[in-house]
């Protein structure tokens, strides 16, 4: 009888889960239905049964905008590999300066830092607008790409200072019986254990970029810089008939590579999150 009930309250747990996905997948999977309906259909149901199949809304979200649709996924392509190699040369360099090495003032500094965490973005997007435009930058990748290269990522940064801490010390003393400073230490010791921390900076900013489209509306006014979030609010017409069929065909498009970066992120997303150290 124990044996039984043990059964069925996992079925029901399982039961449970599954339901429970079936709402937060909801709105994506109606979302996917709607991109293959005609344009009149797809605020008439609710549902999820197609009633006429319209893979032409691909071809036509495709050639929509001014350049076809690719031009700014490669424009989010640049952005995003600008913004990851950013964040892995100048985060995991903090990262290391804060969990290894004495200077003064290295408390309050990292406190600092660990306060720019809970500073909004739109706080400094004035600040930082009026001196990219001095500068030069507006309408261009650089005012999107350069501030990663300075480590502005704070969240990042404390997570590969907790990660380091996680690493042993005695990996440190015996590099330095064999000779090794501090550049040889980080590039040959702690770089290489730090996988699973990169990797989750890397996925992070990769969706976090991709998603981005507050700061890339903003410094982006040219239609042939867009990136593909701003690309999509192209579709929206105030003054005439939006073509929806079209924006959420070209939606799941640009969805597909956020869903490939969970699926083969997954496992270093959990690891690095945990901040395990060496083994």
């Amino acid at each position: 009888m124990t044996t039984e009930l043990a059964r069925l309250r996992t079925a029901g747990k399982h039961l449970g889960l599954v339901l429970l996905a079936v709402v937060m997948l909801y709105p994506v999977l109606w979302m996917v239905v709607s991109s293959l309906r005609p344009n009149d259909e797809i605020f008439r149901s609710p549902g999820l049964v197609l009633d006429h199949l319209r893979v032409q809304n691909y071809a036509d979200g495709w050639t929509a905008l001014a350049s076809p649709f690719g031009h700014y996924l490669v424009n989010s392509a640049i952005v995003v590999l600008g913004c990851i190699l950013g964040n892995l040369v100048s985060c995991s360099m903090a990262a290391y300066a804060f969990a290894r090495l004495e200077f003064t003032g290295k408390r309050w500094w990292f406190a600092v830092m660990l306060g720019t965490i809970m500073l909004p973005v739109h706080v400094i997007i004035v600040p930082q607008y009026i001196l990219f435009s001095q500068l030069g930058w507006v309408n261009t990748f650089l005012p999107l790409i350069v501030p990663k290269v300075l480590a502005t990522d704070a969240f990042f940064v404390f997570l590969m200072v907790q990660f380091i801490r996680g690493l042993p010390r005695e990996l440190d003393e015996a590099a330095r019986i064999d000779g090794c400073g501090h550049p040889r230490i980080f590039l040959r010791i702690i770089l290489p254990l730090m996988k699973p921390a990169l990797a989750t900076t890397t996925i992070f900013t990769f969706i976090w970029t991709w998603n981005d489209f507050f700061s890339q509306l903003i410094y982006l006014t040219d239609p042939q810089m867009y990136t593909v979030p701003v690309a999509l609010r192209s579709f929206v017409d105030a003054t005439s008939t939006t073509s929806w069929g079209s924006l959420f065909a070209m939606s799941v498009l640009s969805l597909l590579p956020i869903f490939l970066a969970f699926l083969f992120g997954q496992r270093y997303l959990v690891r690095g999150i945990a901040t395990t150290g060496g083994k």
